[in-house]
């Protein structure tokens, strides 16, 4: 079993930064690959970033790339979501996710565990 819980959202003018952070329990921390999914007041849950057990590969949906970047530090249990040139469009709950299996995971449904979500609010 694995706990997410994430924290860092918040309220930020058009062009600021947020990290969000997404701390999970457990100590096998390193052998799930994680994601961050997004969604909007009135929208379908998307996906944004995935990474791998290992840090090595990342994969972004083509509307965050060049500006979003997520990390991982497997001896803190920890993945990160760092936002920089926020738009207004990047407005919604970002949750975290954990897969018991490798890979750059886009499919919500390939994602065992789920946190409960941080609001991210981007003013114009």
């Amino acid at each position: 079993q694995v706990q997410l819980v994430e924290s860092g959202g918040g309220l930020v003018q058009a062009g600021g930064s947020l990290r969000l952070s997404c701390a999970a329990s457990g100590r096998t921390f390193n052998s799930y690959a994680m994601g961050w999914f997004r969604q909007a007041p009135g929208k379908e849950r998307e996906f944004v970033a995935a990474i791998r057990w290992s840090a090595g590969s990342t994969y972004y949906v083509d509307s965050v790339k060049g500006r979003f970047t997520i990390s991982r530090d497997n001896a803190k249990n920890t993945v990160y979501l760092q936002m920089n040139s926020l738009k207004p469009e990047d407005t919604a709950v970002y949750y975290c996710a954990a897969a018991s299996r490798n890979g750059l995971l886009r499919v919500q449904s390939t994602y065992d565990y789920w946190g409960q979500g941080t609001q991210v609010t981007v003013s114009s």
